[in-house]
């Protein structure tokens, strides 16, 4: 937890750097984040059972983080964070072509830990083979588009708080387009 992220107001403005656990415990201070989904061209998205230090052992998508303050004093953009995310989630070094759909706020507790989050939907097509680090999650899989819409709405519970939000976002836009 030794990384330093970006605190934003409701819009997404910058307020100040803190360290990433002053974003996650108590009720924590809203801060960026990304919510990455990969899809493919058989009409598939990418989950994870994601493991985590607040809500463990539940599907995610595809992957998450935040943008990084970084040691040469710039900050990471969303497209850079994306891409460290699925390197080093899936060991992907190709570089993706992404599409932030838009960003939703939430905030999510569990006990002294949160989520509080103005958190970006970042959206790419990969059609290659994935191999998930165990570090960061229990197991992975493709699933149909309509079937991930259809059970997030049925068995919200089986799903890290944010991906509902997310989905809302991915209704708006009518994804999956070009697929």
């Amino acid at each position: 937890m030794d990384q330093t992220i970006l605190a934003v107001d409701d819009s997404g403005n910058f307020l100040e750097y803190i360290p990433k656990e002053t974003g996650h415990t108590g009720l924590g201070k809203r801060h960026l984040a990304i919510t990455v989904l990969l899809y493919n061209s058989q009409g598939q998205v990418l989950l994870q059972r994601r493991k985590h230090q607040i809500f463990d052992n539940i599907w995610d998508f595809t992957g998450a983080t935040h943008p990084l303050h970084l040691k040469d004093s710039r900050d990471e953009t969303l497209a850079e964070a994306t891409q460290r995310c699925l390197e080093v989630e899936y060991g992907i070094k190709e570089k993706i072509p992404f599409k932030n759909l838009g960003f939703f706020n939430y905030l999510s507790s569990y006990g002294e830990f949160c989520e509080n989050e103005h958190c970006a939907m970042m959206v790419g097509k990969y059609d290659r083979k994935v191999e998930m680090d165990p570090s960061v999650g229990y197991e992975y899989q493709w699933i149909g588009v309509k079937e991930f819409l259809e059970d997030v709405e049925k068995n919200s519970q089986k799903y890290a708080p944010w991906v509902g939000e997310g989905v809302k976002i991915l209704k708006q836009t009518k994804f999956p387009y070009g697929s």
